[in-house]
Formats: C-alpha cells, structure tokens, sequence
C-alpha cells in the first residue's frame, strides 16, 4: 500500500531550459586533515601516525565538484572564514570551473574543518568543526534568490544551517527547480519526529540505509525493511526516495513503485565521498535526461567509481569515467 502524506500534492517542475544543466548546490565546505594510522586512538592514548594530508572537502564542496564533474553548469553558495584555508577551498572549487561568487567569507571566522583518522582496516573516526559553515545564513541565500530560481536543480545536505536550507527551498519552489535533499548528517541529537516537515518537501531524498533508520526510526537491513523506509520518507513529504545501500546498490521509490538498481562490482577501497558522488551525478543526469531510474543507475556509476579511489573529492569520477563504468550494465 502507498502512504501518501496529508495534502500531498505533485508539484509541477520546470524542464531543464539550460545545456549543460544548471545545478545549485547550497552546503558546506571544509578543510579535511586526514590521519593515517594503525589504529584509531582510544581516550587517554597517543599514537604515532603513518601520514598525513589536507584535502579540501566538505560535503556541499564534495557534491558540487561531483556534479561538475559529471557534466553540470555548478554554482556553490557557502561560506569560509578568514584563515589561511579559506583562499585554498575556494580556489580548489574554482580549478574545477564552479561559479563560488556566492561563496562569502566570515570575518574573525574559521573555514570548516573535518580531522578524520583512518585505521589500516579502513575504519575512520571524525570530528568536524562546522566553523564558517554554521554562519551561512537565509540572507545568504536571499542574495543568491536569482541564481537559485534560474537553476535545473537545487541539491541541498544538512550540514549548514537547516533554517538556511529551508530558506533555498523556499526559492526553489516559488520558481519550479528541482529539489534534491542529501539528509546528511542526521543528528543523532535531535530524533526525527522533531524535524520540520518542510525539510522533507522536496523532489527526491537520497539518504544512505543509516541515515534512513535514523530518519525513521526503523532498522533498514533487509528489502522488505528498505521499501518501507523509502515508503515512510514518501509519508513524510518527500516525492521520491532513493536509498542507497553500499554493495548492494540502491532501492527507488517513485511514490508509486518500488524498483532495485543493481550496484556496480568494484573493489571498494574508501567509501568516504560515494554519497556525495551519487548525488552530484544524479542530480546532472536527472536534469538532462528527466528519467529518473537511469539517473539513479548513472549516480549508482558514480558512487561506485568514488569507493574505488582513496579519498575525497580527488575519487570523483569524470562524466567519461562515469559513462564507461554506466554503460557495463546497459
């Protein structure tokens, strides 16, 4: 049986009127110092580490290099601070030809920071310091109203501010662009029955089967349990739902239908911007094409070519890449 949320309606969005299309990504960015050690440190330890390295991240940064990447016309609204990071974060997304002229700077502010340490067996530990991120504000975004309403899709996380994000959608809505809700992080501080429902009012919700369980307060492990999921996110406002879980690929959630795209066989060696992979290259194919299973394989592509590559942003894939790894399962 559908659940279909009260006053659920289907809103009408604008056709892609842009070539390549045109993708707003509202999120943050930060400077990640990644650790590589034997082990993750347990209180009170001190370890001597293998290496280290600074990577510019963040996943609205990761996100709109994704999407850059696979094909879109990106333009970034954010915020950094006045450190020495901030200069090297916007430079780093310009390189990769993303409009940042919406990207601010936050005086007597830190650029955000994630130190991320990395055991050999992979497993990680993170602690991020939201710094400029939390500043970014609904002025912001009322600054950047035009570039938002002339835009294919708007593609949004929640690691800004979540009034700022409602405020993005907002516009998105008034003009007809598409919306696509990354829900990560979920606070595992606030539960989900306390979320605005507005956060959920959007064209399509891509969380991973974690985010899922904390979203709903349901474990997602099986297939039975992920459809349900994805049905109680449609419940919730959300238009469609694409789960993604890991090796096992993603399950699509039309509002109508429910439908398993098969993963992609890669030997995953860093996981850690596979979301904001899939993501970035859904939210480019879905514009073009306006199929939205395809562009779930597409993405599906993507995440998988990320998760075989060491790092962050320097593990998305080209749109060639992409097509190459896309076109083995068509």
């Amino acid at each position: 049986m559908v659940l279909v949320p009260r006053g659920y309606k289907v809103r009408p969005v604008k056709k892609m009127t842009h070539s390549p299309p045109r993708i707003v990504v509202l999120g943050s960015i930060n400077l990640d110092l990644v650790i590589r050690c034997a082990s993750i440190p347990r209180p009170g330890e001190t370890l001597l580490a293998a290496a280290a390295a600074e990577v510019c991240g963040g996943k609205g940064a990761n996100q709109a290099v994704a999407a850059a990447r696979a094909g879109g016309s990106v333009t970034m609204i954010g915020r950094v601070g006045d450190d020495a990071f901030a200069g090297r974060l916007v430079a780093n997304l310009e390189r990769e030809n993303i409009d940042c002229q919406w990207v601010r700077t936050t005086s007597q502010c830190a650029s955000g920071l994630a130190i991320v340490s990395v055991a050999q067996t992979g497993e990680n530990a993170i602690t991020v310091v939201s710094g400029a991120n939390a500043r970014l504000s609904a002025a912001d975004v009322a600054a950047a109203q035009d570039v938002i309403a002339a835009a294919d899709v708007l593609l949004v996380q929640w690691e800004v501010p979540l009034d700022t994000v409602l405020a993005a959608m907002k516009i998105a809505h008034a003009a007809g662009v598409r919306i696509i809700l990354d829900p990560a992080p979920t606070p595992k501080q606030r539960p989900a029955a306390l979320f605005d429902a507005a956060l959920f009012d959007v064209d399509l919700i891509c969380p991973n089967e974690s985010e899922a369980a904390a979203l709903t307060g349901s474990a997602v492990e099986t297939p039975e349990q992920i459809e349900a999921a994805a049905a109680a996110l449609h419940h919730k406002g959300a238009r469609q739902v694409a789960i993604t879980v890991g090796r096992r690929g993603a399950m699509l959630w039309t509002g109508e239908k429910s439908a398993w795209v098969e993963p992609f066989s890669v030997t995953a060696v860093d996981t850690t911007a596979a979301g904001d992979a899939f993501a970035g290259a859904l939210a480019v194919f879905w514009a073009e094409q306006d199929d939205l299973l395809e562009a779930v394989r597409f993405a599906n592509a993507a995440g998988a070519l990320a998760a075989s590559r060491r790092g962050a942003q320097p593990s998305l894939g080209a749109r060639g890449e992409i097509e190459t790894l896309w076109k083995t399962k068509k």
